[in-house]
């Protein structure tokens, strides 16, 4: 009997692996086989170990049969059906090896290889070619056909040399067919002439990704793969640049630029992407120690082998010359900054903290943590505030994003995280998504849910702006609701209003799972008429017929899923509109089951761990508060420090302390809050009153502008850790490349915590992890070895739940009932008026990410190289405002100016751009205002004035002078 040979991990399966519950058993080549029904003949061939040829089949799309490479027999049956479109059957006998297949297989490769350039030793995908491979393994050495007309010669091919064709028919010098290669786009290349029209990466271009950029064009052996625009290149097409066409590619058709100047890489090592929320695996690949290219791995369970452009392609900042290698000092921030050893820098840095700690007692000093590191080198850094300063002032970017999700999550359903996995989206029925642009920022799960859409899910957006999801080719029923900005409680209110007063409620889950006094008083509440589409109408500016239509949907739908994103947390009902969410889900029993929950899109990679590892100043690791005697007591005992029962300083406060002078030094890791925080002026007045602040960071960022100590921080690639997804899924991060600085970011916080006399003694990131397991319940049973075996696992992982949970409030809520909230909608003191008749709302566009600090140092720029302020047609000629004109944008906090893009996408009276860029320095507009629970900024709601203007405005062009004095650095000492 043969043994079961498990295949290769990274094998291509040929098809994708179907979800089947019962099984199928047959003969493939006379060995048992048992697979899952709905399988192709050809996975099932190559999950015994065995390979078929094939071209055209991958396992990242449904099977398309058109190469005709993959044939195999079948007893009973007739011909040679292709292995990859034939399920397999109860009993089915099947033949992949036989004389007469070979033959049939030799003759399909034989006609590839004929319009093909036999350039392989100069290729660049010499090596790593799947035609290469084919005409291998089906043992083809030559081909009969004589040479004539073809797709890859530049001029007539056949035996006459260029000369002869000229002198015997000049108009036939040039081969009509041919098409130069087309090297537009900065990261990969077309060329046609090596194209196979096997349409695979048509097909990951529309099933994948969901953008159907591509097409094939022209019939028979005119028929080659276009772009589509009129200018037929990728730069200028819809492509997105996500890289999928480019791994489904068999040959060089579609090559990474970096493969063709670095060579094959011979090497892989698996880590988690830095950018967004979604935490895609993905698979450095590298030649020697030189990465070549980032390829998404097909095992990584949150992107399922998909990319975006940002993880795909966007890794050079990490060799930027920009980075910033040695430690730097300076006394005072109008001082060029010195280079220095690391023993120096540690030196000078304790000997200030220690003078300030003395001066102004342990709570001057405080930490913010970063949402860009993993979780080991964040708790750290909030061991460095609460066992080194003896305080809790430590906060981290979470507070400028979703800190209203931890609260309003943990008053209704008991935990401040997402409730699903990304896989949950495959049995959507219908999806909400609120103030969230999931193609832009969080690319990779709009593409899942994209294809949940085209296959007959419904979707709700709420946003004031038109988004891209709303564009999704043959999906399903869809209302957009454009509210007005700052009234999002009042609109999901109505929603509610309408479920609750149409009898669309799902009794039987709240008698059985949530507090019914609570539902009563909260049924009451929001059945009032104030609350009705109709009367929330001319407030919102969201048409109340659309409005019920959409609430009737939701409740109607098997399974509801909600998605929300910083368009519902920055805001100053930010935590009530989270709560008015969870009340949305638990009315209609949408919670607990898969296709269902409420998922807030996280923005940055490890934004959930740094709040779970206790970035927050009131609470400790686990989400905790710091008065909890218990809780200190676990730490107490192993740091062997008393901890502060009193909740330290929110970012906001440090600012405003520091302004009145009794904050005085701060330590910022991996964030840049000059750039990202609200009310510019107020943060750098915040920053120069400090006597020392303390950069850590791979650039020196807007805040270092203030800095006294510059520390160089390592790249992801340079790290080994762990990042926690949206969906609490923890990833591990490894080491690609050795950090240029010489040390690991965790290592630096150890080397500042030990000058200051703290005596740690980590040796590895594992060790940390060790302790955060064994003081915080909901990552108890979480190590690296378990890491390794599961690939990863979502947290609450412990006893309970020793492979982790990836579906939370199954059978109940973690605080016991779920708990409804009344949700009253108070309209934020930020007005409109005469003066700043519109409003300015903000978010993220594809290619660059968060302040920009990364993609603006890769060729993303190439798509957005400055940010842009949309406004509506309407307003733009009441203001006199062109396409691509200068404009001046002012609030009641600052001004700045930007270029106008003049779209519909915006409704008239708002305007909107993104934050990526320093040289605009959108937040110098934004106000104070904020959340009223949680102090998240209200980013979204900003009253401003648009006008013409001659260039940037002269608050712009005294930033800039003083960030090139800020970021003088003498030269080296001989």
């Amino acid at each position: 009997m043969k043994d079961f040979i498990l295949p290769p991990k990274d094998w291509d399966m040929g098809t994708p692996l179907p979800r089947a519950t019962e099984t199928v058993s047959l003969k493939i080549d006379g060995f048992d086989v048992t697979v899952p029904a709905g399988t192709s003949v050809m996975r099932a061939a190559m999950e015994a170990g065995i390979k078929i040829p094939k071209l055209c089949a991958t396992d990242s799309v449904e099977a398309f049969g058109s190469c005709r490479l993959c044939l195999v027999e079948i007893e009973g049956r007739r011909g040679t059906p292709a292995s990859c479109t034939t399920p397999v059957t109860e009993g089915m006998a099947v033949k992949t090896q036989t004389p007469r297949l070979a033959k049939l297989r030799k003759g399909v490769m034989e006609l590839y290889i004929s319009d093909h350039p036999l350039d392989c030793l100069t290729c660049a995908a010499n090596g790593d070619c799947e035609l290469q491979d084919m005409a291998g393994m089906t043992g083809l050495r030559q081909v009969r056909y004589t040479p004539g007309d073809n797709h890859y010669a530049p001029t007539t091919a056949g035996s006459l040399s260029l000369n002869d064709i000229r002198a015997k028919a000049p108009d036939a010098a040039t081969n009509a067919r041919y098409i130069p290669k087309d090297d537009s786009n900065p990261y990969f290349t077309y060329d046609p002439a090596k194209c196979i029209v096997c349409s695979r990466c048509v097909r990951a271009c529309e099933e994948v990704q969901g953008t159907f950029a591509l097409t094939i064009e022209g019939r028979g052996f005119d028929s080659r793969v276009s772009f589509g625009a009129k200018s037929d290149d990728a730069m200028h097409s819809d492509c997105v640049s996500c890289g999928a066409c480019v791994q489904a590619c068999p040959t060089a058709t579609l090559q990474e630029k970096s493969v063709a100047e670095l060579g094959t890489p011979d090497r892989a090592v698996l880590t988690t992407c830095a950018y967004c929320g979604v935490g895609c695996s993905f698979k450095a690949e590298l030649n020697g120690d030189k990465l070549v290219r980032m390829t998404p791995y097909k095992h990584g369970k949150a992107n399922r082998g998909h990319s975006c452009v940002k993880g795909r392609f966007a890794y050079g900042y990490a060799e930027h010359p920009d980075r910033v290698l040695n430690p730097m000092i300076r006394d005072s921030i109008d001082q060029p900054w010195r280079e220095v050893s690391w023993d120096e820098a540690m030196q000078f840095t304790a000997a200030r903290l220690t003078k300030i700690r003395q001066d102004h007692g342990r709570k001057a000093l405080g930490v913010i943590t970063s949402s860009r590191c993993t979780n080991e080198e964040t708790y750290l850094v909030q061991k460095l505030a609460r066992a080194v300063f003896l305080n809790n002032n430590t906060d981290t970017c979470a507070r400028v994003c979703h800190s209203p999700t931890g609260y309003g999550l943990g008053q209704t359903f008991g935990t401040s995280a997402g409730t699903q996995d990304f896989d949950s989206v495959e049995q959507t029925d219908l999806a909400v998504v609120i103030g969230a642009n999931p193609t832009d920022g969080h690319p990779v799960f709009a593409s899942r849910l994209r294809k949940r859409l085209r296959q007959g899910a419904k979707l709700i957006v709420l946003d004031p702006r038109r988004i891209d999801l709303l564009e999704t080719p043959h999906m399903g029923d869809s209302w957009h609701l454009p509210l007005r900005p700052g009234t999002n409680v009042a609109v999901v209110s109505a929603l509610a209003h309408v479920i609750v007063t149409e009898g669309l409620v799902d009794m039987d889950f709240i008698r059985t799972r949530c507090d019914t006094d609570e539902f009563a008083h909260y049924a009451e509440f929001i059945s009032a008429p104030r609350h009705s589409p109709e009367a929330t109408e001319l407030l919102t500016g969201v048409p109340a017929a659309t409005l019920r239509a959409a609430a009737r949907a939701y409740a109607a739908a098997p399974n509801g899923a909600i998605y929300y994103g910083l368009g519902v947390t920055e805001h100053s009902q930010g935590s009530t509109t989270v709560m008015a969410i969870a009340n949305l889900a638990m009315l209609t029993g949408n919670i607990g089951r898969p296709g269902t929950g409420v998922n807030p899109l996280r923005g940055q990679n490890n934004v959930q761990g740094s709040c779970d590892m206790g970035s927050f100043p009131h609470e400790l690791p686990g989400y905790r508060h710091v008065k909890d005697a218990e809780t200190r007591a676990i730490f107490e005992s192993l740091w062997k420090v008393k901890i502060d029962p009193e909740p330290g300083l929110r970012i906001p406060n440090m600012l405003d302390a520091a302004v009145e002078g009794t904050f005085k030094a701060l330590y910022v890791q991996g964030e840049d809050i000059l750039q990202s925080d609200p009310d510019t002026h107020h943060v750098a007045a915040g920053l120069a009153a400090m006597d020392c602040v303390i950069v850590h960071d791979l650039f020196l960022n807007e805040t270092a502008n203030y800095a006294h100590v510059f520390l160089p921080g390592s790249s992801f690639l340079e790290k080994e850790g762990t990042f926690t997804n949206a969906e609490r899924r923890i990833n591990r991060v490894r080491e690609v490349m050795k950090p240029k600085n010489g040390y690991a970011d965790w290592e630096v916080t150890q080397l500042l915590a030990n000058a200051l006399g703290a005596g740690w003694h980590y040796t590895h990131p594992a060790q940390i992890m060790e302790e955060i397991a064994a003081t915080t319940p909901s990552f108890a049973n979480v190590t690296y070895d378990l890491l390794e075996e599961k690939g990863s696992v979502q947290w609450p992982c412990n006893d309970a739940a020793p492979e982790g949970t990836p579906l939370m409030h199954v059978d109940g809520f973690v605080r016991g009932k779920g708990r409804f909230i009344v949700t009253e909608y108070v309209a934020t003191d930020e007005k409109t008026g005469p003066r700043f008749p519109l409003l300015l709302t903000t978010g993220r566009i594809l290619s660059q990410y968060n302040v920009g600090a990364q993609t603006r140092r890769t060729e993303n720029n190439a798509w957005h190289d400055e940010d842009l302020l949309e406004i509506h047609p309407f307003d733009a000629e009441n203001r006199g405002v062109r396409e691509g004109d200068w404009i001046r944008l002012a609030s009641r906090s600052g001004e700045t100016t930007l270029r106008a893009t003049i779209t519909d996408r915006v409704s008239p009276g708002v305007v909107y751009t993104t934050f990526h860029h320093p040289d605009t320095q959108a937040n110098v507009v934004t106000t104070d205002y904020s959340d009223w629970a949680t102090n998240c900024p209200e980013y979204k709601v900003t009253a401003v004035q648009v006008a013409p203007s001659n260039g940037p405005s002269d608050w712009q062009r005294d930033y800039a002078a003083q960030a090139d004095r800020a970021r003088r650095i003498l030269p080296a000492a001989e």
